[in-house]
Parts: C-alpha cells; sequence; structure tokens
C-alpha cells in the first residue's frame, strides 16, 4: 500500500509560494480521497511515472493525453533536444516550422494549412476567431458539456469566478446528438452564427461518454454548408488516437477547421490549428501570436512522432489495448456483482462504475452513486495504477498485454478491497 509522506511534505510548502500549492486540473481538489493520490512526479518513462516517494505508477491518464507514445520516447526527446541546442526560440522561426506544417497537412485529410500555438485553448479560441473573420457573425453552437479551454468565452455561464457571462453572451448550448436543436438553433438565428465548434465525439468530464449517431456529422455539416456556418472540429484530446488523418475523416465527414494539440508531440508544447485554403485569408487577417508560439525544439519532435505513430500504426495499437484492458475490467466488476459501464474509444475511454448493474441514472453529483467509484478508484492508485474517477482515460502506445495483465490483476484487488463496503 502506497504512502505519500514525501510528497504531501512538498505540497505543503508549494502551497505557501503558489496559489492552491497545485492548480487547476492537475490539483489535489480533482483528485478523491486526497490522501489517496500522489500530489507530485519525480520522473516518467514508458507507460509509467514515479512520484517524490519514489511509488511506480502504470499511468491510464496520459498526463491528461501528450503522453501518445510512452513517457520520455528516445527519439522523440532527441529530436527536441538537438533542436534546441541550435536555438530554439529565436528572433525569426526556424525553418523546422515549414517541415512540421507539411507533415500535419499530408497527414490530416482536410488541411491545406496549419497555425501554431501552444495550449488546446490557443487554437480553438483561434478557430471561433477566424470564423468570425470569414462570416463577419457573432455566434457560435457549443454542445453542452464540451470542454474547449479556460479562455473566458469558452466558461459555462456561472462556472468559474472572473469570466462574466457577457462574454459568453454569444454562445448558443445544444444537447450532443440532437440535429432538430441545431436546426432550431439555425432558424431562430438566421444569418448570425459564425461557428459550430465540437468534439468529434462527445467526452465530458462526470459523466459517460457518447459516440455520434449515424448519420449526425453528415447532417451537420450539410447544415453549415447550407446556412455559411464555419464547421470546426475540437480534436485536441482524440487526435491521433482514432485516426492519424483527423477524427473528422474517421467519422465521415470533412471539417473547415480541426484543432490539434495533445497527440501531436508526445508532450513537447505545441498546438496546432488546421484549416481548409476557404478559410485561409481569414486566419491571415487574424492577429494573434505569443513570445514562444514558434520555439523550434517542439516543431522537430512533431515531426518525429507523427512519423513513429505512423509506422506503428499507433491509432489501431492503442484501441487494441484499450479494448483488452476495457472488456477486462467489465468482466471483472460483474463477477463482484457490479456494472462497469465503459464509453467512448478505447483509446480514450471512460468507466463508470455501477453498483446496480442496469442503472439507467447514474450520476456522478450523486454521492450514494460515486462512493464506490472514488473508492475503487482510490485502491487502484495506492496499488500502483493511475485513474481518475471522474475523467476520461488514455491509452499510450508504450503499454503493453502484460501491463493490462498487471492493471487486471490490481482491479481485481481492488474490488476485493471495496467489495465488504459496497
Amino acid at each position: 500500500m502506497y504512502t505519500f509522506t514525501k510528497g504531501f511534505e512538498k505540497f505543503e510548502r508549494a502551497k505557501k509560494v503558489i496559489p492552491k500549492g497545485i492548480y487547476g486540473h492537475l490539483g489535489t481538489a480533482v483528485h478523491w480521497p486526497v490522501e489517496c493520490f500522489p500530489p507530485f512526479s519525480e520522473k516518467a518513462e514508458g507507460a509509467y511515472f514515479w512520484d517524490a516517494d519514489g511509488n511506480k505508477y502504470l499511468d491510464f491518464m496520459c498526463a491528461y493525453g501528450p503522453n501518445v507514445l510512452g513517457y520520455a520516447d528516445p527519439d522523440v526527446d532527441k529530436a527536441g533536444i538537438e533542436e534546441i541546442k541550435k536555438g530554439n526560440t529565436i528572433t525569426r522561426p526556424s525553418t523546422v516550422m515549414v517541415d512540421f506544417a507539411e507533415k500535419l497537412v499530408s497527414t490530416t485529410a482536410m488541411a491545406d494549412w496549419a497555425f501554431f500555438a501552444k495550449n488546446g485553448g490557443d487554437v480553438t479560441s483561434l478557430a471561433v476567431m477566424v470564423a468570425r473573420a470569414a462570416t463577419g457573425r457573432k455566434k457560435v453552437i457549443l454542445v453542452n458539456g464540451g470542454y474547449h479551454g479556460v479562455a473566458p468565452w469558452a466558461q459555462k455561464k456561472g462556472a468559474n469566478e472572473g469570466a462574466w457571462e457577457k462574454e459568453q453572451s454569444n454562445n448558443i448550448y445544444l444537447d450532443w446528438n440532437d440535429v432538430g436543436q441545431v436546426e432550431k438553433a439555425i432558424a431562430d438565428n438566421k444569418g448570425e452564427i459564425a461557428c459550430f465548434l465540437s468534439t468529434p465525439y462527445h467526452h465530458p468530464a462526470f459523466g459517460s461518454q457518447a459516440m455520434p449517431a449515424d448519420g449526425y456529422w453528415q447532417k451537420i455539416r450539410k447544415l453549415c454548408t447550407d446556412n455559411g456556418i464555419v464547421l470546426a472540429i475540437d480534436d485536441v484530446r482524440a487526435g491521433f488516437r482514432l485516426s492519424m488523418t483527423g477524427s473528422d475523416n474517421y467519422f465521415g465527414f470533412k471539417a473547415d477547421l480541426l484543432c490539434y494539440c495533445k497527440s501531436i508531440a508526445n508532450g513537447w508544447p505545441v498546438s496546432a490549428i488546421m484549416g481548409t485554403d476557404a478559410l485561409r485569408s481569414a486566419c491571415e487577417d487574424v492577429f494573434y501570436t505569443g513570445s514562444y508560439w514558434m520555439q523550434s525544439s517542439p516543431f522537430a519532435a512533431g515531426i518525429v512522432c507523427i512519423d513513429k505513430l505512423l509506422k506503428l500504426d499507433g491509432p489501431k495499437y492503442m484501441q487494441k489495448i484499450g479494448k483488452k484492458y476495457c472488456d477486462g475490467l467489465v468482466e471483472l466488476a460483474k463477477g463482484y456483482g457490479y456494472e462497469m459501464e465503459v464509453t467512448g474509444n478505447p483509446s480514450m475511454f471512460n468507466i463508470i462504475l455501477k453498483q446496480q448493474p442496469g442503472q439507467k441514472n447514474w450520476s456522478f453529483f450523486n454521492e450514494k452513486d460515486r462512493a464506490l467509484q472514488i473508492a475503487w478508484t482510490a485502491e487502484n492508485s495506492l496499488k500502483g495504477v493511475y485513474l481518475t474517477n471522474h475523467h476520461n482515460h488514455f491509452i499510450n502506445c508504450a503499454i503493453t498485454e502484460k501491463d493490462i495483465d498487471f492493471a487486471l490483476d490490481v482491479a481485481d484487488q481492488a474490488f476485493k478491497a471495496v467489495k465488504p463496503k459496497f
């Protein structure tokens, strides 16, 4: 059973000099119970990381997605480090930026050009700006429960201090998979909607994931085309875990804009928005930049990352390994009288553990519903398998079948630990 003495000693120091000690999505406030999860990491390699107390974890969060080939991949990191030696952040960009753009454009089915930034939220914000520049309109359709970063416009009304409702006043929130709501929104706001922005499939925190219904994206594509609306896909999480050609291509339609981040450079800091020729001039008209957005090292790392994923057929491998784990969890849960609901793609899955098999109205915000989920997840962490209890999980190409066997053995131990209480 793991303990975290050194980690929490460092956390107490952190709280004195850093707001919350650890903030945002990596903060202790989103890992329950706090005492069952390590506050800090010390190092990482392949599919594993080690915490400040020397405990080792098979990591199914993959740094919330960027670890796609395995931590500290030697080929990717060598390329990035060699580029750093040349200068990295210079007054004028390196030509490796052009090489990386060409690599992404040739890989992504819908793309004619690429524009680089650092975070996923940088490029989703740019997608909205480009759509507005192209159409001269203000309003944006978003899916309820979707997440597109921490910019004030992307926050839910009243959900975050410091983000005024005025900044979300042009957002139209609709339910996932409901074409009728989209049709009505377009009719009610005729000539006012600039953009429809959504993830390729629905992967909210605190709930089940959902795939697009048959024909959903084809209908949305037609509605956007017929009404002069830019169709933008937030592929920040799912990118390169469904397909190397873009998740829009995976689901059989063509986006106008597509946003990448997490998987494109295996943890080196870079994001990209991909676009069609029709929106090139609109992107050129938007002034949008950052001091570190044209750093050369992430571009060099990204080229090697994409080449390795293509050679490995990374999406296919991750889906195979993820399915082995998810199928195993379902069978283990059944043996203890529970139901493990698995949703999403096996390479980026969500798991919900239910005390009552067949329960349809499970809610993380119901304390009784989530109690088993929290307890079981904590037992996994204390035994060396890192999961969260409210967010989708990720697979990377360094996870082996032997690792999955270990993870399922730990899952079984966790079920045994919680069964007397639930």
